[in-house]
């Protein structure tokens, strides 16, 4: 499932070559989670302004409105021209001056939305619940451990809860949990000013580290130009169940939160 580090990499790979493209034309295919919105001949003349990021939702600017994006748990975005005719997994299409934006989403969990500003009803139902941006000035090393000491679950659970901070997703969230020596299964609580601190740093870290390795690609992601992430090579504890901790060598726990796989060090992370 892309997380916060791949849609960034997505929005890098395609935002400033989309910068000022007029839209000429838009189509949608398949029903995706949730509907366009508007018809796509209401999208047809409006200038494409910039392309911003809140948590994992693309947020593609118009000269009216905005382009809500999200890849669900198996979308990607491509950006360019002369591509072929859109295939059976091709939800969504948008030709402009300066090439064409396409969603292929083959489980159809993603969406684009069309919303008249943030304002917007639609807009605020999807974006306003959401945690502060991990990568921003506002993700504040206090105000976090404020916000864990308020949480009785498990932290892996909080961090995938996306309200204390956003777009940590199942990755990143084992991998900043190895990095700050925490257990996943720690109820988040009891952490310490001392670790949460730690783990502020980690999260951090992590995600910084991905979006500069591309993200990661464990099935099919891609960025907009087709370029896979790399990331995942270089994960300390995340899909290595019984294999040896890169630190200590004693074999990776894995164990299931909720519905998610979450990955461990019995000796480098501490209750």
């Amino acid at each position: 499932m892309p997380e916060l580090p791949e849609v960034e990499v997505t929005r890098l790979s395609f935002a400033e070559r989309i910068a000022g493209a007029r839209i000429e034309a838009a189509a949608v295919g398949k029903p995706l989670r949730w509907p366009l919105g508007c018809e796509p001949q209401q999208l047809v003349g409006q200038r494409v302004l910039a392309v911003r990021r809140r948590g994992k939702y693309l947020l593609v600017d118009l000269s009216e409105g905005l382009l809500l994006i999200h890849l669900g748990m198996s979308g990607s975005v491509s950006f360019g021209a002369d591509f072929p005719a859109a295939g059976k997994h091709d939800h969504f299409e948008m030709l402009t001056s300066l090439g064409t934006l396409r969603l292929n989403d083959p489980r159809r969990f993603g969406a684009v939305v069309y919303a008249s500003g943030e304002s917007d009803p639609v807009a605020r139902k999807l974006l306003g619940r959401l945690g502060v941006e991990p990568l921003s000035e506002a993700f504040d090393a206090a105000v976090f451990h404020q916000a864990l000491r308020l949480r009785q679950t498990a932290i892996k659970q909080v961090l995938l809860g996306g309200e204390a901070v956003v777009g940590v997703g199942n990755i990143y969230a084992s991998e900043a949990l190895f990095l700050a020596g925490i257990r996943p299964t720690t109820r988040a609580s009891r952490i310490s000013k001392a670790r949460a601190a730690l783990l502020h740093r980690a999260i951090r870290q992590v995600l910084t580290q991905a979006v500069a390795q591309g993200g990661s690609t464990l099935r099919d992601f891609s960025n907009a130009n087709g370029e896979a992430g790399h990331f995942q090579l270089e994960a300390m504890v995340y899909d290595r169940a019984g294999l040896p901790c890169r630190v200590c060598a004693t074999p990776v726990k894995s164990i299931r939160q909720g519905q998610r796989s979450s990955f461990y060090c019995v000796s480098c992370q501490k209750p």
